[in-house]
């Protein structure tokens, strides 16, 4: 005969794990409301900075590139962090970090420090307070069957904070000039410092339990040993790419050719709000089909998108059509990766390993950030940049429709059979 008490504490548990898991994703995703909003309109700082320190736009481009590169350079230590202690520890030192970057920022001394603010400070920042560890934290409370969907939901929200901070950080701009503007960012990215306690990891989770013997260093051998996992890592490149030039040279490359900022804006508020739905269907999508299959038609879906804008007269109604278009296909390859990380790798180590893999990432964000301000500087144009993006994108379509999801216990089963 089955025990009450027994079943009463069963109930009990669940019902404190799910709680707990809602608080997390609640908390989680208005962390990357907060991070990845703010950070999607560094671009509307390119020319008013350049222009009123007499640099040219490679300086401002390096800056972002540093910050690209720290992040992805940092997230690997930041998600083994997160992994050991959850991320109420990792998480609010990235917070604090994003917000003396972006005040530092605000009181140019010189381009060491402005590459030293918006850099490696607000790279650091970005490593606690984004994808691996905040999906990590995320899937730590969730069945495998629902973690692509729970990670799509929080990127939608990040996403939509893409679409909503857009016109907060140029009208802070027109407000209070470039200065001002980042002080009150600065500000509001505070906000996300106590959200964080929010990103408590639960004590023991049947999730955790059959991955528990693995140290970090043997699952990351054995992630480094596989032919999928550095397919995962070649592809993720051009998503970085990609976001990271279009954010931060979209609305010069528009000036360039008789477009206002204005438009610059509102194109990519769209790309933020078309993304909440290209991430929710994502995650969702990633739950029923092939993960890599879809990462390798969204990849294509890019590449066309990128070829009509460039071939095609430019326009402002070109413009907006390009961002409601790219919107689809924005972040919506992030909850899919970091998907096929968990159901390949598990969630014991998703944090590190995820963040090795987005290190691929933000080396395609450096090349983006940096490469389109030098191509730029040098040949008066970015057509070079444009047709690179192509490329890449081409390339992460082919190599990520052959990766397996078939998880490494059942692989490691079938070697020994």
């Amino acid at each position: 005969m089955s025990n009450p008490t027994t079943h009463s504490a069963t109930a009990e548990k669940s019902n404190t794990i799910a709680g707990a898991a809602l608080i997390a994703l609640i908390c989680g995703s208005m962390i990357m409301f907060l991070s990845l909003g703010i950070r999607h309109g560094f671009g509307l700082f390119l020319q008013p900075i350049s222009a009123d320190q007499g640099w040219g736009r490679e300086t401002f481009a390096f800056a972002m590139a540093v910050q690209n590169l720290v992040w992805g350079a940092t997230q690997p230590f930041a998600g083994m962090l997160a992994d050991r202690y959850g991320g109420k520890i990792v998480t609010p030192i990235g917070a604090v970090l994003y917000v003396a970057g972006l005040y530092l920022m605000s009181s140019v001394q010189g381009e060491a420090v402005f590459v030293f603010a918006a850099g490696i400070l607000i790279g650091v920042g970005l490593s606690g307070t984004t994808f691996p560890v905040i999906f990590s934290a995320i899937s730590r409370f969730v069945a495998p069957e629902k973690r692509s969907v729970a990670m799509g939901i929080a990127m939608a929200i990040g996403s939509f904070g893409q679409f909503a901070m857009m016109p907060i950080s140029l009208g802070f701009i027109s407000w209070l000039d470039w200065q001002g503007a980042l002080i009150a960012l600065s500000a509001i990215m505070v906000v996300a410092i106590p959200l964080t306690f929010g990103m408590r990891a639960p004590d023991n989770t049947a999730a955790m339990a059959n991955q528990a013997e693995t140290s970090a260093w043997a699952a990351l051998v054995e992630a480094l040993g596989t032919r999928d996992f550095w397919l995962l890592f070649i592809g993720f490149f051009a998503c970085g790419f990609q976001v990271v030039f279009i954010a931060i040279h979209l609305p010069a490359y528009l000036t360039d050719g008789g477009i206002s900022a204005g438009v610059a804006t509102t194109t990519l508020a769209l790309v933020g709000l078309v993304n909440v739905a290209g991430t929710y269907y994502a995650g969702l999508w990633g739950g029923i089909y092939r993960k890599p299959m879809l990462l390798s038609w969204i990849y294509l879906g890019r590449a066309l998108v990128i070829a009509a804008f460039v071939l095609l007269p430019l326009s402002a109604w070109s413009t907006y059509a390009f961002g409601i278009v790219m919107g689809l296909f924005w972040l919506s390859t992030v909850p899919l990766t970091n998907g096929t990380v968990a159901s390949v790798w598990g969630v014991r180590h998703m944090a590190m390993l995820g963040g090795f893999v987005f290190f691929a990432h933000q080396l395609g964000s450096f090349a983006g950030a940096w490469m389109g301000g030098w191509l730029y500087d040098r040949t008066g144009s970015y057509d070079m940049a444009w047709a690179l993006m192509i490329a890449a994108s081409i390339l992460s379509a082919v190599v990520n429709w052959p990766i397996q999801e078939t998880p490494m216990a059942e692989r490691r089963a079938a070697a020994r059979a």
